[in-house]
């Protein structure tokens, strides 16, 4: 079974690119992160066509995940139970779902913006609130995992120069003690380094030539509780996908696993 996450960063505007990928990587569940826009304009029926069903948790121009799958979806459960709001609202950043043998979690975690900003205290409340909403499944014998965009770098060497990054968000000792927090309850990193080269980055800016220079941080992980990681057989970034016109700024993190 292939699993994957992927932060396309508009669907819309990564369609053509988006049903390719499934067709010609085999994907059987993607977790799909930032599809910027509403449930009805959701791609829902050109993915119908090519065998998938969707669950989307979506509401407009920013943030929004779904879950596309062709094992099967039920039990489906949008947004995060006690997330915290932010300004008032309960954006739309998880959602998750049963599929065939597998339950799945595909996550937007609040970038935080600055060091002391509102949204980076809303960034550490909404880690733990994931955190508790997690607990059963992770400590459950079925195989389990929460996937995303986590806009945290969990170690050193997942940025591409630390020094650039001193002082902001992504790399600070609260946000890695949230994910620390979340693997504690019984989840692993099943996407482990190094994978078959060097720095296995999922994100580069669009400016300043991040992707040719490999300026990137590894931010989209994959968090499986034993089951799940005893279950993994290969793992890798889809570095070909953040190439060329029209790539998201993300490239897709997969993961196959025999169940």
């Amino acid at each position: 079974m292939r699993i994957a996450t992927w932060n396309v960063n508009s669907i819309t505007a990564r369609l053509p690119r988006l049903l390719a990928w499934l067709e010609s990587t085999g994907t059987d569940v993607l977790c799909v992160q930032e599809t910027k826009c509403t449930q009805e304009q959701f791609p829902a029926e050109q993915l119908r066509e090519l065998g998938y069903e969707s669950a989307v948790n979506a509401t407009g121009r920013w943030n929004g995940v779904a879950l596309i799958s062709r094992a099967g979806l039920t039990d489906i459960v949008p947004g995060l139970p006690g997330g915290p709001e932010y300004e008032g609202v309960t954006e739309p950043r998880a959602i998750s779902a049963t599929c065939g043998p597998v339950r799945l979690w595909s996550v937007y975690v609040p970038n935080g913006r600055e060091v002391g900003h509102d949204h980076y205290a809303y960034k550490l409340r909404w880690l733990e609130a994931l955190r508790a909403a997690v607990a059963d499944d992770a400590a459950g014998a079925r195989p389990f995992a929460v996937l995303g965009d986590f806009n945290v770098a969990p170690a050193d060497e997942d940025v591409w120069d630390l020094s650039r990054f001193e002082g902001a968000t992504h790399v600070t000792p609260a946000e890695r003690a949230a994910l620390a927090a979340l693997r504690e309850q019984g989840l692993s990193d099943v996407v482990p380094r190094p994978l078959k080269y060097d720095r296995p980055y999922t994100y580069w800016d669009y400016r300043e030539l991040g992707f040719p220079k490999n300026k990137g941080m590894r931010i989209d992980l994959v968090y499986g509780n034993a089951p799940f990681e005893g279950a993994v057989k290969d793992s890798y970034v889809d570095r070909e996908e953040r190439k060329g016109k029209g790539a998201s700024d993300h490239a897709p993190v997969v993961v196959d696993i025999d169940v």
